[in-house]
């Protein structure tokens, strides 16, 4: 193991409250924006004001839906108008975004968003049923930095404000918190080590923190507002980045293999502890998981069941190896009706459709004519590191286990040996498939990367739940058979309860928070199709349901919307192909 940084760094809430408190300026008044929980600002606020110091200290972290919940007054509230700021180093949705799901915790009022200024503030304007009216200030504390591409983010920060000291030196200032300075230290360290010229470059680049935080959940949908998730997001994706860069790829390539960068970030209540590591795989260890009965699951079941419950169905077997070590089985079964792949689980932190798919494949082979091959999880390593990971944070969408152990998406490899994509190659030659059902998944609450500018880069469509979203990638000519079969699959999730509503509701509110629905919406469903000729198969229908990471009720729900899924896919399919026949 390769220690690159082992480092003990100093909570900035502590240090305010000591710093203040020991100065002996009694009656000033500080305001300070920090990335802390509420329960933790306002006991700092009572050890100052035991000082005799007026303090309020605020989240520098979506600091309007925090105003709203924690100062500004909503009882009564008839109408809500914000005017949000717009900065010339942001996208001009920033704010707007940063905002959600204000829209949504305000329901039953008429709350209209515009753009505003770029000075910082928000500019809230509140009418009440008794008639009543106020107005309010909010200020979101950012600050320019070259990030790791030698870009400039806009970046939310730490602040202070200090006035009505003795000597009349007021302070109006950035204030870096341990939370930027741990991300920052993280990057230089391993931008400072000397890696080696061959991918991959490591095996595991382990990145341990523990630090205080944010974790609240908040009154709409799966909505939580997480710090510790955040940080997790921006270690995973900027040192993917970084990579990138390092072997002179573009920003959009999937095919770089840095090795397995896994961020596990702990709560503390103390200062905060970062250690990055370079270390081995070892042998592969799965978290030990109940068996559920997989029709009824609340939650994503161990690979050793799934593995149980596919050697269950009818079939030839084929296997395929993990970079760690573990099998990725599949099973085809011939039939005269066309044939289908099914896969799941190439993105592993997307739990849902490794269960819907095998619901429907039981389903399916049931008839003696289905013609099926099926992968459940095609990426079992970050299948097995998710379930780690949700062992310290269960609600957090972990994407250090989208991607295989090498670094890269699955279906973006090169080189040899070919590991966790050799299963769908076998698949596909077993079959001849040119309908491929690729399901997965995507963030169930707002995805966010404050310290890189907020919104996540490369996948801004995604960073607010949208509802449950096809997309059709199909060669050129097979454009019409797309069509056709989109519309009808759409026109059968109909008949799944609830459906409509759920996507209706998230669709609303995410067009208020992101400017609009830039995509189709087919039968209450958001879809985007495109000819691509990337993909073997001249059909691909992906599935994207908002399940990272959800359980009950809700992951159920998720799962049997992937099953009606594959159902009404196959179904259609083999109606349009009899058809052309």
């Amino acid at each position: 193991m390769t220690t690159l940084l082992d480092e003990r760094i100093p909570r900035t809430l502590d240090s305010l409250v000591r710093d203040w408190t020991g100065n002996n300026d009694r009656g000033l008044t500080l305001e300070a924006w920090l990335f802390e929980d509420e329960a933790a600002r306002r006991a700092a606020e009572a050890d100052l004001a035991g000082a005799g110091i007026h303090a309020r200290i605020r989240s520098a972290y979506k600091p309007l839906v925090h105003a709203f919940l924690e100062e500004i007054d909503t009882a009564g509230l008839k109408r809500v108008a914000i005017r949000y700021p717009v900065h010339e180093e942001a996208d001009r949705l920033r704010f707007l975004s940063e905002a959600y799901p204000l829209a949504a915790l305000l329901e039953g009022v008429e709350t209209v968003f515009e753009p505003g200024p770029a000075d910082l503030t928000y500019q809230v304007a509140l009418e009440y049923q008794d008639g009543r009216a106020a107005e309010h200030e909010v200020f979101a504390p950012n600050r320019l930095r070259t990030n790791h591409l030698d870009q400039v983010d806009l970046t939310p920060t730490g602040w202070l404000r200090v006035t009505g000291r003795s000597d009349a030196s007021d302070l109006d200032e950035p204030l870096e918190t341990e939370f930027e300075q741990v991300y920052r230290k993280v990057m230089a360290s391993v931008a400072a080590h000397e890696w080696p010229e061959a991918e991959p470059y490591a095996e595991t680049l382990a990145i341990d923190v523990t630090i205080p935080g944010i974790e609240r959940s908040l009154d709409y949908g799966d909505e939580v507002m997480s710090t510790r998730e955040a940080l997790h997001e921006d270690f995973y994706f900027s040192l993917l980045e970084f990579f990138k860069r390092r072997s002179g790829r573009p920003p959009e390539d999937r095919s770089v293999q840095p090795g397995q960068i896994v961020p596990d970030i702990r709560a503390g209540s103390a200062d905060a502890y970062v250690r990055v590591t370079l270390r081995a795989f070892g042998e592969p260890q799965d978290p030990e998981k109940p068996d559920q009965d997989i029709e009824t699951a609340d939650a994503a079941p161990g690979l050793a069941q799934i593995y149980r419950e596919l050697a269950t169905l009818p079939g030839e077997t084929f296997e395929g190896i993990s970079r760690e070590g573990r099998p990725v089985p599949g099973i085809y079964r011939a039939g005269s009706r066309p044939a289908v792949l099914v896969t799941s689980g190439q993105h592993a932190n997307e739990t849902s459709a490794p269960v819907g798919t095998l619901r429907a494949v039981r389903r399916l082979l049931a008839n003696p004519d289905a013609n099926i091959a099926y992968i459940p999880v095609e990426n079992p390593d970050g299948y097995a590191l998710h379930g780690r990971l949700c062992e310290a944070n269960p609600r957090h969408m972990h994407h250090a286990a989208r991607y295989t152990s090498r670094g890269n998406d699955l279906e973006c490899g090169q080189g040899e040996p070919v590991y966790e994509i050799g299963a769908r190659h076998q698949a596909l030659a077993l079959s001849g498939a040119q309908l491929h059902l690729n399901f997965h998944g995507y963030p169930a609450h707002e995805w966010t990367r404050p310290l890189t500018g907020y919104l996540p880069r490369g996948f801004e469509l995604w960073t607010i739940p949208k509802g449950f979203f096809l997309i059709m990638r199909h060669h050129p000519s097979w454009s019409e058979t797309a069509r056709t079969l989109i519309e009808a699959v759409t026109t059968g999730l109909s008949a799944v309860p609830g459906l409509a509503a759920f996507n209706r509701r998230q669709i609303e509110i995410c067009a208020i928070h992101s400017g609009g629905t830039p995509y189709e919406i087919i039968n209450d469903v958001p879809c985007l199709i495109t000819a691509d000729e990337r993909h073997p198969s001249p059909l691909t229908l992906i599935t994207e349901f908002p399940d990272e990471t959800i359980y009950g009720d809700a992951y159920r729900f998720a799962h049997t919307v992937q099953m009606a899924t594959v159902i009404a896919a196959e179904e259609a399919y083999a109606s349009i192909m009899a058809r052309v026949a």
